[in-house]
């Protein structure tokens, strides 16, 4: 971990983090006696470009903030539920996260066959003459999709992510939700005093493909689960990061009142109105909302006590893209569903532009390289911490609230 924190740019963006805080730069209404200014969190998902996910809230978290809602899709969701999970609200957690992350072997999540994993990783990385090693692999891996519709089970996962949660006492949900229920020693509204209804929230994205519907979770776990309380919050991250053919596809069985039609909390979340099915199996969330910068909206005109901060791992739509052949028409049409509900959102709400920080790490390291070297991954974790210190030094908060508080179409517009 230490090739991270004493890299000589990260120190150096420490040391402006830590004079912005002492400067008493306001990022919030919302803080505590220990003078730690809150705001909500939404992260894209990326692969292991969520390492720079754990570069930027580290910044922030050396600025003096802390993250009270939390919302992600596949390594967001990660990077989210480990925020929520690895101690109380008011402390900084993003060390515990980089320090679990540079003991574990990344590309030992990669839990199928090891002939299949390597040479997927060969051409991840662009090594030349897989031609043959693919030839000899393809009965494998068609016979591996066919059977379990995706190359790595994700137990390894799923496994490593529950031990390490237990560890800070989390053995199901209603852990997760009590300790989340405890609000930090002097938490106040600095404005009027007022924090009445301001309670953390926890929202974990992912695409139910049976029913063909984008979950929330814990939100709507009572769909999908007889006692959501006793679910390990594991579960709700391993139905995120589910990529396609990539994972398994996270199944789950037994469904509350399946068989029943037009059931009153599928109409109400879903707009579903068939039988609920007895299980569903779910994919990564990015495949309805990378993204999902909308979940902690308000639309009351009020004055917001706490921003919602959002921050983006891809440079996506800077370009138009090339559908040629079967593998660029395929990458496109993923981008294209994967992007598109939240840019829908950011059209109508153009005011969100104040709130996002862009890193655009796909621009240079690659979301499926999880035998990244350690050097890569530093910078990775680097171009995080730089981009979250670019971000504090240009928000207005003030500006932001006098932005909400006026009518849509008088708000400043632009496309993030």
């Amino acid at each position: 971990m230490n090739a991270f924190t004493t890299d000589p740019g990260v120190l150096s963006l420490v040391q402006k983090a830590e004079a912005l805080k002492l400067s008493g730069k306001r990022f919030s209404d919302i803080q505590d006696e220990e003078g730690h200014q809150y705001v909500d969190l939404v992260q894209e998902g990326g692969g292991v470009l969520g390492i720079a996910l754990v570069g930027y809230t580290y910044i922030l978290e050396q600025a003096g903030i802390r993250f009270f809602s939390l919302a992600g899709t596949s390594a967001g969701a990660i990077n989210a539920l480990m925020l929520a999970g690895l101690g109380p609200i008011q402390e900084a957690k993003s060390e515990k996260i980089l320090a679990l992350l540079t003991e574990k072997n990344l590309f030992d999540l990669l839990d199928g066959d090891k002939g299949i994993k390597k040479l997927i990783q060969r051409a991840v990385k662009g090594e030349g003459g897989i031609g043959w090693a693919l030839t000899w692999q393809a009965l494998k891996i068609y016979r591996t999709l066919r059977s379990r519709l995706g190359i790595n089970p994700g137990n390894e996962f799923q496994k490593w992510l529950s031990e390490e949660l237990r560890k800070h006492g989390i053995e199901r949900y209603e852990d997760m939700a009590r300790l989340r229920e405890q609000l930090p020693e002097g938490f106040i509204n600095i404005k009027d005093g007022n924090i009445e209804g301001l309670k953390p929230k926890l929202a974990i994205v992912a695409s139910d493909i049976t029913t063909k519907s984008k979950a929330e979770f814990p939100k709507m776990a009572s769909l999908y689960w007889q006692d959501p309380m006793a679910v390990h919050p594991s579960e709700f991250v391993r139905a995120s990061m589910s990529i396609p053919f990539f994972f398994e596809p996270y199944e789950v069985l037994d469904l509350p009142n399946k068989g029943k039609h037009n059931d009153p909390q599928w109409l109400n979340y879903c707009k579903y109105q068939g039988p609920v099915p007895d299980k569903v199996r779910f994919v990564d969330g990015g495949l309805l909302s990378n993204f999902p910068i909308n979940v902690f909206h308000r639309t009351d005109g009020k004055a917001p006590r706490l921003p919602t901060f959002g921050v983006r791992l891809s440079a996506f739509r800077q370009n138009f893209s090339k559908t040629d052949d079967i593998r660029s028409l395929t990458g496109s049409i993923l981008d294209t569903m994967r992007q598109i509900y939240d840019y829908d959102f950011l059209l109508r709400n153009p005011d969100y532009k104040q709130l996002i920080c862009r890193i655009d790490a796909d621009q240079e390291f690659n979301w499926l390289d999880f035998e990244m070297p350690v050097a890569e991954q530093v910078k990775l974790f680097s171009l995080g911490a730089y981009k979250a210190m670019e971000f504090l030094e240009k928000f207005d908060w003030q500006q932001y609230k006098l932005t909400r508080t006026k009518p849509v179409e008088k708000r400043n517009g632009g496309l993030v």
